[in-house]
């Protein structure tokens, strides 16, 4: 059976989607900042669909980094059985497939640095550090420098999050954050179902609009410090609210700007890479 496209929406979606993503190559991406061309990111992702936002967001902070995604749909799906059956989240055979994502990540894709965006998965980073110590490539977790602004800021700290799983995660980063600087900080913790299920339904205005009435709703009922939206999806939120300050009078930070942007400064500051795996693929020793 032939698929018709006689709109072409199919063929603009692809383009769109290509135009994010890119295909692999060897060598530098074609333009882009001088002090990032010819550097990899690998991002390892805590589902593959979430590949789309870390491919977006990062092309928007990091132009000229090469991006080379890891992780899958079954790492989401087993740590949100784990967390609907009560169990630990993330399970540890989570954590020890992070591991080997972040092998391959290094060992396959020579990437510069990883990062981890998934924030219900940040339980992974001392595992995946470990596992990649005196290999020189740094790892970072997405969520780490928005815990470090909050803590920073001071609470209390609003914490949204419309993925289950995450809340924990995040709310146990925001205080060790805030433990590793001899500080405490007092937390309130939001989820937000029913942003997800919009979501779910490809309703990005509407999963933006229950982020907002959630913001308002609590900022009427007690003093706010500042907001964390937990999850790299939720950067959507800016889109419709880039002023949130003005909007809110209230910082609301999202992992996705202040993550890339520490990304950024981490690449700026590494030397280019003598990446060897075009000579492999010259020689034939490649795929």
């Amino acid at each position: 059976m032939v698929v018709a496209d006689p709109g072409g929406d199919l063929r603009r979606a692809f383009s769109d989607y290509i135009r994010i993503t890119g295909l692999p190559h060897l060598g530098p991406e074609p333009a882009g900042d001088p002090g990032l061309l010819g550097k990899r990111l690998g991002l390892l992702n805590g589902s593959s669909w979430i590949s789309f936002w870390s491919n977006t967001f990062a092309r928007q902070y990091l132009p000229g980094v090469q991006l080379v995604n890891a992780g899958n749909d079954a790492v989401q799906l087993n740590f949100m059985a784990a967390h609907a059956q009560g169990e630990p989240c993330p399970p540890a055979s989570n954590i020890e497939a992070f591991v080997r994502s972040a092998q391959d990540l290094v060992e396959l894709g020579e990437v510069d640095a990883i990062l981890i965006t998934c924030s219900t998965m940040n339980r992974a980073y001392p595992a995946v550090q470990d596992a990649l110590a005196g290999q020189g490539v740094p790892v970072l977790q997405i969520d780490a420098p928005m815990m470090q602004r909050a803590v920073e800021h001071g609470g209390p700290v609003l914490v949204l999050a419309t993925h289950g799983p995450t809340v924990q995660s995040t709310c146990d980063l925001l205080a060790e954050t805030a433990r590793a600087r001899g500080r405490t900080v007092e937390t309130v913790a939001l989820s937000l179902p029913a942003a997800w299920e919009r979501l779910a339904r490809a309703d990005v205005s509407g999963h933006n609009a229950v982020l907002a009435e959630a913001i308002r709703e609590r900022c009427t009922l007690q003093r706010i410090g500042c907001v964390v939206l937990a999850q790299l999806s939720m950067a959507l939120f800016a889109l419709e609210h880039p002023d949130p300050l003005s909007e809110f009078g209230i910082p609301v930070w999202t992992s996705a700007e202040c993550g890339f942007e520490r990304v950024r400064e981490i690449l700026l500051e590494r030397p280019s890479s003598n990446r060897q795996n075009g000579a492999r693929a010259a020689s034939g020793k490649g795929a």
